[in-house]
Order: structure tokens, then C-alpha cells, then sequence
């Protein structure tokens, strides 16, 4: 069974060894980080018995979740690394394998018509506990609303939650190359500490006035904290939310927001999940749960929201403020907005800082005894890998709906769910793979995978050893498509913010060439010395037919840590170098000289190192 709250999770967890409290006071600024980094790495008390089969190796880490019961300045325990194994994760969508889950989910979208009156009544016993799984509004007794603060009675302190601050650099523009100080985007009493682990529940303003608005939309962003009764909210463009944002903002009207904690163990999973449009993440959370997610409505904004939250924040989003794409020396930064960021990133560097809308929190509503979930923002393995591989195995049946060339995929840990993907099909016909790399581009979330490596029936995706040796041995004048399109924002090697190459291997009929690839790393000292080394090295090396560079320090031995750099910092259009029988791809940081075939060069983030703040 799922649980209907975080609380009895917790208690869950803490009986079967997977929960730790610590008593000892810890300070909200880079410590729960330090604790967490060090955890997430631990063995897993329990180790999952089925993910080995698609993330060989990683079913036995993770460590344990964590209870801190005395957050320094702050009024409420914290959990963190609740969901960092996949164990956990697991346990928390009701003790089931993840391919459980998507088998009784292939069960429905595999469905075929019934061929007679016995076959109609067993679907129909089938699918009737579906009509079970809409939310389930109550009018009273709720108890995410045990505890009523309310800003207009002088009640609210956002400041009091234990909002973390994950990385040294998060919150200070200065820390990443501007001249823009914390007190200049109106963000210093805030500290650098984000909210990293709530559903941000939002409606389209065409359902403003609808008693149940189909447009509700539960989206997992972040917020930075800014003072007392102020958040800085952040999306990306093609999120729901950033949709919803706008559509009020055409209107002239600031968006109603409710920023949920906790609830249903299964919500954090749902509000993740790339669902087709239309399909409600309530749904989802209500067909995981087994029943409809039971909702209030909020005491100061026009929208329902989970009752068995620990802690709900309700606020309304400014919509004066300009889009994002802003810089120091622009035009003004505007009314309602801040100079959000940077923030540490998954992708092992910072996010940099943009404009952003202003939340005004009008409420708090929590249980008595809340506890405040949250998590680091950072390289996997962190929860929102294990949310993210949840996503892989689970969705494997819709995306086959959409493309049944599909056999399976792999979303490797170094391309952070973005940068690269796995494919595997049975190739039947010339070009196979290429259809499926295009449909790949266009599939939802998956749109937006700037790398995609395509393999035979016969290759274990899930083995990325194996994946890289049939690679080794493409035609790299036939086997390689590469393209232009959008790509995540948070790809800051892009020459353009969200768009940007896209490359596609084509390996379904390769076999291994051990003397193909070679990795070099490089000691840059100027913009330049990447193609530099690459051509270099094309001269020393023959018989290799592609070169990777990486940047200096990177064993080169270790292929996840290459790869995991490589992917985040380089773009197809600007960084592959032609050679007679050989490419070269330059995968290390970028800086002015580094720009080619048109291609800029943004602004470089630092990478996440805990120890800058020492």
C-alpha cells in the first residue's frame, strides 16, 4: 500500500531501518547538503530486488532518509533523502517494482475491444476502479489546515520553514561572474535558500471561475526564499506552470499559487511524471495511491489542495514582471520581479540567474507536528534520479504506444535525464534508426534530449559498457544525424538559451572497435585549445575515428565521470571538429575564442564544489 501522508512514511521507514534521526542542532545553510552528499553515497540499508535488472550496480546505494529534528532558526523538523534509494522510492509507490507498475499500466493502454458479452464484463471489472480515482474534496477537518497563519493578520514568516541552501554560490550573481549583488536583486535576506521539494499547484486563468478547473496542474519547481511573506518563483518556459503564468498575466491578473508539502507518498512521483496532455497528475497520483487524492480548498487562494499536506504555502505570482532572458544592463529589471539564481543544479553546475515573478505568500496552513520534506539539487545520484529512473521504467508502455519501433531505453545517470538516451529496437529497414530519433524529438519531455545512441536487439541498453563498444564502431560518415532543435534550459552549453545541436548515433548494425575512441582531456588555457588538442591528437592517433576531449583533472579512464562532463558541455553544432576519417567532439568548458560555425558561447557556470565555501 501507498501511505496517505509523509508522516506515516516516515514511521514506516524508521521501522524497517531506513530512517535515521539526528537530534544534534544543524545549521539550514550548506550543512543538510554535507549530510545528505555523504548519505545518498552509504549502501542502502535495504537494496531493491528489481532495479538491478535496468541500473546494474546502484540498487544497493543510497544510504538512508533522514529526520533532523533541530534545524537551526527554523520551527519545524526536516526530511530529506526520503526517496534517494530505490528501495524507498519503491516503498513509497506502494511496495511494488517499477515494472510492476507499468504492467498494469501497458494492461490499459494495450487494451483491445472486447469480442463478445463475457469479455466486455471482464474489462469492465477491469477498468471500474478507475472511476474510484478523482480527487475527492472535503469541506472541513482537513489536517494540512490544523494551524492557520495568515499574512493580513501579521502571522507569516516564510523564513521561520527550514529552507535549505544547498550549494556556496546559490543566491549571489556575483559568485558567477556579475556585477549584480544580492541587494541589488532584492534577494539578501533569503540567504541563497530555495524550496526544492513541493508541488506547486497551479490553474490555467480560462478556469478562473470554474468549480473544478481540468487545467489544475501540479508542477515540481523551485522557489528562492526572499524575506517574511516573499518567494521568487522559477520554471521553465515549457512547463505547465510557466503556461499558466502567462495566460494570467494576459489577463492582467496575479496567479493564484499553492506551494504543497508532503501528502500521499505518491505525489512527488506524480508531480514529476510527464503525463500525456491532458491526463491529470491528480490521476495519476490517485491510480497509484489506489484512490482519489483527498483535497481542501485553500483558505486564502481560489484553488484545492492536497489535505494531508504538512505545510501548505498560498500566495499569488506577480505577473508585471518581463520573461526570463534578462541581463544587468538591460532595460530595468521591473515591478513583481527578481534576479533569481544561481542555483546548483542536477546538472553538476550552476543554473545562472534570471528574472523571475515575485510569489506573494498570503497564508501558511500546516498539521500541528509538521514535518518540512526537502532535497539537494545536485548530481545523481540524488531523489530526483530515483524519481526520474521511476518515470523511465513506468512510462516504457506509453512511449511504446507512441513508438512501438521500441523494445526498451536507458537514461544514463551522466546525461541527467536531458542530455542523452539509450534506445533500443529491432532494425528492419534502412534508416530505422533514424525515424526513431525523430520521433524521439518529438515525443513530450523527451523532445528535448540533445543526445540519443540507438542500439540493436540484441545489446543490453541498460549496460552502458556495452552501449559505448558497439558505438566505437559506427561509420562515422553514415551513422551519425545530427540537427538543430530546442534543448533543455538548464543545458548551458547551448549557444542559445533553450536551443541549440542535437546528435543521433545510429548503432543498430556496429560491432566493436577497441582502437576507434580515444578520450584526451586539456588544460585550457584560452578559447581554442580544445580543437587545438583535438587536432593534435587526430595527428598522433590514426586509427581512431572519433576523439573526445574533456576538460584537465577528468580521469579519463573512468567513463561515467568523462561522460557525464562531456554531455554537459557540448553542443553538436559548435563543437564536432572533421577530420579526414575522424571526429572529433570537444566536451570541455567553453570561454570566448571557443565560438565556430556561428555558434556563441554563453556565459560558463562554475561546477557544484561543496568545499568553495571553506
Amino acid at each position: 500500500m501507498t501511505h496517505t501522508c509523509l508522516q506515516s512514511f516516515l514511521i514506516h521507514l524508521e521501522q524497517q531501518g531506513e530512517l535515521r534521526r539526528i537530534s544534534e542542532q544543524i545549521s539550514p545553510i550548506l550543512e543538510v547538503t554535507r549530510l545528505t552528499e555523504a548519505e545518498s553515497a552509504a549502501p542502502s540499508p535495504t537494496p531493491s530486488s528489481t532495479a538491478s535488472s535496468f541500473d546494474p550496480g546502484r540498487e544497493q546505494v543510497g544510504g538512508q532518509a533522514l529526520l533532523i529534528e533541530n534545524i537551526e532558526g527554523c520551527d519545524f523538523p526536516l526530511a530529506i533523502n526520503i526517496f534517494g534509494s530505490y528501495y524507498r522510492m519503491e516503498q513509497a509507490l506502494g511496495g511494488k517494482g517499477f515494472d510492476e507498475i507499468a504492467a498494469k499500466i501497458s494492461e490499459l493502454t494495450n487494451a483491445a475491444p472486447p469480442s463478445g458479452i463475457a469479455e466486455l464484463i471482464r474489462m469492465a471489472k477491469q477498468f471500474s476502479p478507475l472511476l474510484k480515482l478523482k480527487p475527492k474534496r472535503i469541506k472541513r477537518g482537513a489536517p494540512c489546515q490544523e494551524v492557520v497563519l495568515l499574512t493580513a493578520n501579521d502571522e507569516v514568516d516564510v523564513t521561520r520553514l527550514p529552507i535549505i541552501k544547498c550549494w556556496p554560490y546559490d543566491g549571489d550573481p556575483r559568485k558567477v561572474g556579475y556585477d549584480f549583488s544580492p541587494e541589488d536583486s532584492g534577494t539578501a535576506k533569503g540567504d541563497g535558500r530555495f524550496i526544492t521539494f513541493a508541488g506547486m499547484h497551479t490553474i490555467h486563468a480560462d478556469d478562473r471561475n470554474k468549480a473544478k478547473p481540468k487545467s489544475h496542474n501540479i508542477g515540481m519547481y523551485r522557489a528562492q526564499l526572499i524575506d517574511e511573506t516573499h518567494l521568487a518563483m522559477h520554471w521553465h518556459i515549457h512547463h505547465d506552470g510557466a503556461a499558466h503564468w502567462r495566460s494570467w498575466k494576459a489577463i492582467g491578473e496575479p496567479m493564484p499559487i499553492a506551494i504543497c508539502f508532503g501528502g500521499e507518498t505518491v505525489l512527488p512521483y506524480a508531480a514529476t511524471c510527464p503525463l500525456p496532455p491532458g491526463m491529470s497528475e491528480l490521476l495519476m497520483a490517485g491510480y497509484l495511491h489506489g484512490k482519489g487524492i483527498e483535497l481542501v480548498q485553500a483558505k486564502t487562494v481560489p484553488l484545492w489542495v492536497p489535505s494531508n499536506s504538512e505545510i501548505v504555502i498560498e500566495g499569488f505570482v506577480n505577473t508585471d514582471c518581463g520573461t526570463c532572458g534578462w541581463e544587468p544592463g538591460d532595460e530595468p529589471l521591473g515591478e513583481g520581479a527578481v534576479f533569481e539564481g544561481p542555483f546548483g543544479d542536477h546538472t553538476g553546475f550552476y543554473s545562472m540567474p534570471d528574472r523571475y515573478p515575485l510569489v506573494d505568500v498570503t497564508a501558511i496552513t500546516h498539521r500541528k507536528n509538521a514535518v518540512y520534506p526537502t532535497t539537494v539539487v545536485g548530481p545523481p545520484p540524488q531523489e530526483d534520479y530515483y524519481l526520474g529512473k521511476a518515470t523511465e521504467r513506468i512510462m516504457l508502455p506509453l512511449l511504446k504506444v507512441l513508438m512501438p519501433d521500441i523494445l526498451d531505453y536507458h537514461l544514463p545517470k551522466f546525461g541527467t535525464f536531458h542530455n542523452c538516451v539509450f534506445v533500443k529496437i529491432k532494425a528492419e529497414y534502412a534508416e530505422h534508426a533514424r525515424k526513431v530519433m525523430h520521433g524521439i524529438w518529438g515525443a513530450g519531455q523527451l523532445a528535448w534530449t540533445k543526445m540519443i545512441v540507438v542500439v540493436g536487439e540484441h545489446v543490453d541498453v541498460h549496460n552502458e559498457r556495452e552501449v559505448f563498444e558497439v558505438v566505437s564502431g559506427i561509420d562515422i560518415h553514415n551513422d551519425i544525424e545530427v540537427v538543430r532543435g530546442p534543448l533543455d534550459i538548464l543545458d548551458h552549453a547551448a549557444p542559445s538559451i533553450g536551443a541549440g545541436g542535437k546528435i543521433g548515433i545510429d548503432a543498430t548494425g556496429s560491432t566493436p572497435n577497441s582502437h576507434a575512441v580515444q578520450i584526451i582531456t586539456v588544460k585550457k588555457e584560452r578559447g581554442g585549445d580544445g580543437a587545438t588538442a583535438l587536432k593534435d591528437a587526430n595527428e598522433q592517433h590514426p586509427e581512431a575515428t572519433m576523439i573526445f576531449a574533456v576538460d584537465d583533472g577528468i580521469d579519463s579512464a573512468a567513463l561515467g565521470k568523462v561522460f557525464f562532463n562531456f554531455a554537459a558541455c557540448f553542443d553538436p553544432s559548435r563543437d564536432m571538429h572533421y577530420f579526414d576519417s575522424c571526429i572529433g567532439f570537444d566536451g570541455t568548458t567553453k570561454q570566448g575564442g571557443d565560438e565556430r560555425n556561428g555558434k556563441a558561447v554563453r556565459a560558463w557556470p562554475p561546477a557544484l564544489l561543496l568545499h568553495d565555501c571553506d
